[in-house]
């Protein structure tokens, strides 16, 4: 079934056609394009921020589902219920998108008890990013701890705004366990710094970046730090550049972000996969509500290389790969048919035991079991056990993503 799927339109997002999720909105709507507009995130799955619906009919895939339970797999429904357990999005992003977190299962529950306002569900929101034509910024996790110190030794500006016993702690620290009591200590008191001390600090730091020589420049990330201040001025966020790893992803790469991991994407475009919840805690580079105390106290101090959040896809056969993260709510697979090597046959995509949504990222191919065309921009839901056979037409590669429960 082809689905229709829903366009978040957050200030961050690229605007107009130079978004790809403009343009893949384009594949499965009517709706023309605003040149002006941001278009942030395209959602394909039930939640009910965004839930799809059927093309042909415009029933919400999640009544379908209800009234179809043989659509999802025997254990998808024995672990998840009659709901499918992920949220698959595409994402265009022009600025950066809030300092945040997504918290623990229980803790995600206890939000939503006492807070619905704000946490609009009881779910965990673990999630993998996937870059997308070309590369893909984010900050992710906390860096190592020795480049932590050496910009808190070599920026007075964020010294003062951190504090000077909290600096010392980190500085003193030797244990891993140290080092993290005494990490949560400056990022604590970093993000409760007042607004009137963060914005002085950060005027100060950018009025004397110029002086700089271009090797300090360089070590001191001075080119990130003043393109995220120019779009979030005097927001305590654009101090986080030198407390986060900062990670470009190239095309095809991808990361893992698992509960409580700190981060922020910065610009690019991107897949991602996620459990289907819409949990974030926020705590700068944004005008939305900042819940400083819950984020800090909730977070993962633990630091290191940013390499531990990238996630490895492995081969099915030629043309098709997976990928699982270490949970059960979603994998992702992804297909890359050359048109030279299908022009005389047709490739059969690997059949599997839970309901499953594709997204066709690029090229255009005609389904063996329909005989319709599938191209750019299409959105279509795949019953368990469901077979789906494409020919390639054109002269273009097919290039098809596809997220599924991980049971």
């Amino acid at each position: 079934m082809e689905l229709r799927c829903a366009v978040q339109k957050y200030a961050w997002g690229k605007t107009g056609k130079s978004s790809l999720v403009a343009q893949l909105s384009q594949g499965n709507s009517t709706v023309p394009i605003v040149e002006d507009d941001p278009y942030a995130e395209l959602w394909m799955g039930t939640h009910p921020s965004g839930p799809s619906v059927i093309k042909s009919s415009n029933e919400p895939l999640q009544n379908h589902l209800l009234s179809n339970v043989d659509s999802l797999g025997d254990e998808e429904k024995k672990v998840f219920g009659t709901d499918l357990p992920f949220l698959f999005k595409a994402l265009s992003v022009a600025k950066a998108l809030s300092i945040q977190a997504h918290p623990n299962k229980k803790h995600a529950e206890e939000l939503f008890a006492t807070r619905p306002d704000l946490y609009k569900d009881p779910n965990h929101k673990p999630e993998m990013v996937t870059a997308w034509l070309g590369p893909f910024e984010a900050l992710c996790g906390f860096r190592p701890v020795a480049d932590i110190k050496f910009f808190l030794q070599e920026i007075d500006e964020l010294a003062a705004v951190v504090g000077k016993s909290a600096c010392e702690a980190l500085v003193k620290a030797e244990s891993d366990s140290e080092e993290m009591q005494a990490l949560r200590e400056c990022f604590s008191a970093l993000m409760n710094t007042s607004e009137e001390s963060v914005a002085f600090t950060l005027k100060q730091f950018e009025q004397r970046i110029p002086s700089l020589s271009a090797e300090k420049k360089d070590a001191l990330q001075c080119d990130l730090f003043t393109r995220i201040a120019t779009d979030f001025p005097g927001d305590v966020g654009c101090w986080s550049v030198y407390f986060m790893n900062y990670v470009v992803l190239q095309e095809g790469e991808s990361m893992f972000l698992g509960p409580n991991v700190p981060h922020a994407y910065i610009f690019g475009d991107c897949l991602e996969c996620m459990a289907c919840s819409d949990n974030v805690v926020r705590a700068g580079l944004t005008p939305k509500f900042k819940d400083i105390d819950t984020l800090c106290s909730m977070l993962d101090y633990q630091a290191g290389p940013v390499d531990r959040f990238r996630m490895q896809w492995s081969t099915v056969d030629e043309f098709c790969q997976t990928c699982s993260p270490p949970v059960p709510d979603f994998a992702m697979a992804r297909l890359r048919l050359p048109a030279s090597a299908t022009v005389d046959k047709a490739y059969s995509l690997p059949v599997r035991c839970n309901a499953s949504i594709l997204l066709i990222l690029q090229g255009l191919a005609t389904s063996a079991e329909t005989k319709e065309d599938l191209s750019f921009g299409q959105v279509l839901f795949l019953k368990a056990g469901q077979q789906l056979t494409v020919q390639v037409k054109g002269e273009q590669d097919l290039i098809v993503y596809q997220a599924f429960a991980n049971v």
